[in-house]
């Protein structure tokens, strides 16, 4: 299968048991590089916030897709769930964002952010409270597949799958995007095994707030960056290696801020990182079943419960979720076992805010399936049967 450029991710949707557990090892994520600045005094480290009791009215849900294949959608996808049934009911549409494959909203929640997922990269803000495109800005890559707003609300994180780069736009008052303050490209180390190049995947930030980590599965590698909060600049200060040919896809964080979980989509694996707040550095554990069994499969990211007890990672291929007890304060992942999704190829999943709904976008099948979550036991139930949307490649629960 072709993984080097937009076409694979694109169209890998569409033609694509035992407990276990393993704890991280005190391993090295590499030497930052020698002109790589000292890092700052780390801030607080601060977690998800705590579940709450479920709201009474509907939530509003958006969906990512894809605009400009066969059967996908006509933009953002609009929709509300009922927080205590789970059932999800279509509301429209946002049209005029091409190609908005990954949604993220601002922490003051009056703006939603989308990639353009095309040659020429873009992002675009939408004004949730009427639904009105801000306009859009170019990330200066090609194929932008994910972004996060920094916690502080001025900062846009964007990765680039096509061009392997990573951007940073500064946010405006207005919640529509300013000017491209920084970007980097991953020029080094060579890409894996398979690869033509790099392919940054990810780009998010840390608990501690002043480094954001860049995953790239071309090159195998988790960038540690220092962001400069007040001119959005970048500074590599560390680099930790995944094992060759592992294709690190989403790295996602436990509450407590020192351990983070790698699902690596080409091998089939996830690991368990150690995470320095007051350095950056990340390391990369030993390599540990998603439940998939020996068919073809393509884990694609984790999510974990706010009280960090549980985590859950979507298996594209085999079609599940994978479900972890997380122990020893977040070094180890304990496998459950999974749970059928009742979809086929689930490209994101996401918690609901109280927690107590966990959201599946399944691309190839074109369907939300929606699962009650248990807080004591983890146990996943589900919620009924999915909701049809086209090419469902995110779904955001706010």
């Amino acid at each position: 299968m072709d993984r080097a450029g937009l076409s694979r991710r694109r169209f890998v949707g569409a033609f694509a048991g035992t407990a276990a557990g393993i704890s991280v090892p005190a391993c090295d994520g590499g030497d930052p590089p020698s002109d790589a600045a000292t890092p700052r005094a780390p801030a607080t480290v601060t977690g998800p916030p705590e579940p709450s009791a479920p709201p009474s009215g509907p939530r509003p849900l958006y969906l990512g897709t894809y605009t400009s294949v066969d059967g996908g959608g006509e933009g953002i996808g609009l929709a509300t769930y009922d927080p205590v049934t789970g059932r999800i009911t279509g509301a429209g549409v946002v049209g005029g964002v091409g190609d908005p494959s990954f949604l993220a909203v601002h922490p003051d929640g009056r703006t939603l952010y989308a990639v353009n997922e095309r040659e020429d990269g873009a992002v675009t803000a939408v004004r949730l409270s009427d639904r009105t495109v801000l306009g859009s800005s170019a990330t200066g890559g090609s194929s932008p597949c994910h972004l996060s707003v920094h916690p502080g609300g001025r900062f846009l994180l964007s990765a680039d799958y096509g061009s392997g780069s990573v951007a940073v736009h500064r946010i405006e008052t207005s919640g529509a995007l300013g000017e491209r303050t920084a970007m980097v490209t991953h020029s080094s180390p060579a890409p894996g095994p398979g690869q033509q190049g790099p392919h940054a995947h990810q780009f998010v930030t840390a608990p501690d707030g002043g480094h954001v980590l860049a995953v790239d599965l071309g090159t195998d590698t988790v960038y540690t960056y220092r962001l400069d909060e007040r001119a959005g600049t970048l500074t590599e200060v560390s680099r930790a290696a995944a094992r060759a040919g592992a294709g690190p896809r989403h790295l996602t964080f436990h509450p407590g801020g020192r351990y983070a979980y790698l699902a690596n989509e080409v091998d089939d694996t996830v690991a368990v990182c150690a995470y320095e707040p007051s350095s950056g550095r990340l390391s990369i554990g030993e390599p540990q079943p998603t439940g998939s069994g020996s068919g073809t499969n393509y884990p694609a990211q984790f999510a974990v419960t706010a009280d960090g007890r549980y985590a859950f990672l979507a298996n594209r291929g085999h079609n599940s979720v994978a479900r972890y007890a997380v122990e020893e304060d977040g070094a180890r992942l304990r496998l459950l076992g999974t749970v059928p999704v009742g979809g086929d190829f689930p490209r994101h999943l996401a918690l609901s805010p109280d927690g107590g709904l966990l959201f599946t976008a399944n691309q190839k099948s074109g369907d939300v399936s929606v699962f009650h979550v248990d807080a004591d036991s983890g146990e996943l139930r589900s919620a009924g049967e999915p909701f049809a949307s086209p090419v469902a490649v995110c779904a955001l629960p706010l």
